[in-house]
């Protein structure tokens, strides 16, 4: 039986229909890329399918055993307690067994009861310990913050202080550790920078269970999911495969659709001519061709399947106005701190007429702050920036701050750029999808998308030849950034981006720069030479290590390397050895403390508890040498 079945279902709100007979399954260990285009109901679903809202019509249907995990659950209330006990809080029921496992060894010690009874219920609870992983959950809790890019230090930092984002995270860690065997993603890569999502992937292609995730991050997509399905013009269409190989396929069974619309229309014509033909010739078989010919042509009419129209999408050009001299911006030792805290420091750039230059960086790191010192937003507190010749700055804030929210969109755009008539505005709006009455509409009740789409229609008509674009792809749906990524490859002017979406750095990248506090380092590529470059340096650093602690040729390098990974094969030998010991003694431990003379003898039963816990003290730690060596 599927994990979840949906059958019908349909969603409909007094002003709209956003779903119709909506039907898919979802088995065991599907990982299912849902995406669509922005409002199409994509998180109305996800509502449905929790039980937060009910549907018009139609059916949900979990497997008995479904345990469904939906991140908006996982909201962290406690403003006082720390994040690393915020995430530990997923794991009660274990800290609260452990604590009754305590209780009834300190009553067995004590002697306080029914020592029988006493010893086989910390016998049970021991075991259901185990099971439900309490032997590792604290590591996997610490695990589970250090990969989503919290530091040692913040484990400590209330969940009060956090912002948005690192909230966003924290609840993401909770769902992903809860005791959900069916997760319910809403865009899970937000917030998040490019080695917190390499994390990210890594857990969820090892998740056991189910998945069902909304994302826009087409990269990420690639990595994970198994299966795609697309809300469209108000119905779904499924796919086997990741996000690229949906692409294909939905091209190539759009265009079958089409050739054979074109060709069942151009039948039609044919077989009418022919009945046409016929009824002209006046004569009685040739009423009977023509009667018979006509049926062809309904028949034909009857099975005929008009493709449907495209989804509107974004129509943009940067064009810039002049050009620019080659030497674009030049960065000499630019550094900055707040406080204590240095954010960068001897940042030396020089990007030329041209270049689409990338700039990749952990959260944290300054990508933004640079941007807005380079834009005269912010000081530096040393070094020199200076642009060429002929050089216009556009600046794409990703906060949006250079949004007069009160605006509607039309205001928003007559405001800056006063010399356009009201055609010339409303015409350019329409571009970003803006039509009708949504030209009235005030930037303060738009969503994130909307707000991203006047902010690049004001870049678009200002005509810069130098972009400075701070995560422009944010907000954005999928056919809304393979829009911005065309227009950008086409884009005759110079690019510097920071980004975290991946997919689109493969696209345009010529360099990528990467900020940390010591400056700037230089990849000449895009992300996936960087990612390759990278696992290059670390191999050689690797290879430099060994060469270094003792010279030898590469025959000795290689037995030596053969020598270590032997001796781990041994050591992991040895540790599920020890285990299997370990567990034959606690069952033969358990087995005389379960005896009729033990429970007589108060001092053997102590002696014989004593060991019990050395001996699952001992098997822990095995486990840990286990897990360690099996990774």
């Amino acid at each position: 039986m599927p994990a979840l079945s949906v059958s019908n279902l349909t969603m409909t709100f007094i002003e709209r229909n956003l779903f119709t007979d909506v039907s898919f399954e979802v088995e065991s260990r599907d990982k299912v890329g849902f995406i669509g285009a922005n409002g199409v109901g994509k998180t109305t679903l996800f509502k449905i399918l929790d039980g937060e809202i009910s549907p018009t019509s139609g059916n949900v249907v979990f497997a008995k055993d479904t345990v469904v995990g939906y991140m908006e659950q996982h909201a962290c209330n406690n403003p006082r307690i720390s994040i690393y006990n915020e995430l530990l809080s997923v794991f009660d029921y274990l800290t609260d067994t452990e604590q009754e496992i305590a209780e009834v060894t300190n009553a067995i010690e004590n002697k306080d009861g029914d020592l029988n009874a006493l010893v086989e219920r910390q016998t049970r609870l021991i075991d259901e310990f185990e099971r439900l992983g309490g032997l590792t959950y604290k590591s996997r809790t610490r695990s589970a913050l250090l990969g989503l890019g919290f530091t040692e230090a913040e484990l400590d930092m209330p969940v009060g202080n956090l912002s948005g984002g690192q909230r966003s995270k924290l609840s993401l860690a909770k769902l992903l550790l809860s005791k959900s065997n069916f997760l319910l993603l809403d865009e899970p890569t937000n917030h998040l920078d490019i080695s917190a999502v390499n994390w990210l992937e890594s857990f969820l292609r090892d998740f056991k269970g189910a998945m069902i995730i909304i994302s826009h991050d087409r990269y990420f997509l690639d990595n994970v999911t198994n299966k795609t399905i697309e809300l469209e013009h108000c119905k779904t269409m499924c796919y086997k495969g990741s996000y690229s190989e949906f692409i294909k396929k939905k091209e190539a069974y759009n265009e079958s659709l089409k050739n054979k619309y074109e060709n069942d229309l151009n039948e039609i014509k044919r077989i009418e001519g022919i009945v046409e033909q016929q009824k002209r010739w006046g004569r009685e078989r040739n009423f009977i061709t023509a009667a018979s010919k006509q049926k062809e042509a309904d028949r034909i009419k009857a099975q005929l399947v008009k493709p449907e129209s495209e989804l509107d999408t974004v129509k943009m050009r940067f064009t810039p106005k002049i050009e620019s001299g080659n030497d674009v911006l030049m960065c000499s030792n630019l550094s900055k701190s707040f406080g204590d805290k240095k954010l960068f420091s001897d940042v030396n750039i020089h990007i030329r007429k041209g270049e689409k230059v990338f700039i990749l960086g952990g959260n944290g790191c300054g990508k933004t702050t640079l941007f807005r010192i380079l834009t005269g937003k912010c000081p530096q507190d040393s070094g020199e920036y200076e642009y060429g010749t002929n050089v216009t700055v556009g600046y794409f804030d990703q906060l949006q701050q250079n949004l007069n929210l009160e605006n509607t969109a039309v205001d928003e755009i007559w405001d800056t750029f006063p010399q356009m008539t009201q055609t010339e505005v409303r015409s350019a709006l329409a571009s970003f999808l803006f039509r009708g009455d949504e030209v009235f509409k005030p930037l303060s009740k738009m969503s994130g998308g909307e707000r991203a789409r006047i902010s690049l229609a004001k870049l678009m008509l200002k005509g810069s030849n130098f972009l400075l674009l701070d995560e422009p792809t944010n907000h954005l749906d999928s056919a809304s950034r393979e829009e911005l990524e065309k227009t950008l490859a086409d884009y005759s002017g110079t690019l510097l981006i920071i980004s975290h979406d991946r997919y689109f750095i493969n696209k345009l990248a010529d360099r990528v720069l990467v900020l940390d506090k010591n400056g700037i380092t230089e990849y000449l590529g895009n992300y996936d030479y960087y990612v390759e470059h990278i696992r290059t340096e670390q191999t050689e650093v690797k290879t430099a290590a060994v060469r270094k602690e003792k010279p030898q040729n590469d025959y000795f390098l290689q037995k030596q390397r053969q020598s270590e990974e032997r001796k781990k094969q041994t050591r992991l030998k040895k540790a599920e050895e020890a285990i299997e010991r370990l567990d034959e003694e606690i069952a033969q431990t358990q087995e005389l403390l379960s005896g009729e003379e033990v429970a007589a003898d108060y001092e053997k039963l102590i002696e014989l508890t004593n060991k019990l816990e050395e001996l699952q003290n001992e098997q822990e730690e095995q486990y840990a040498i286990w897990e360690e060596l099996s990774d």
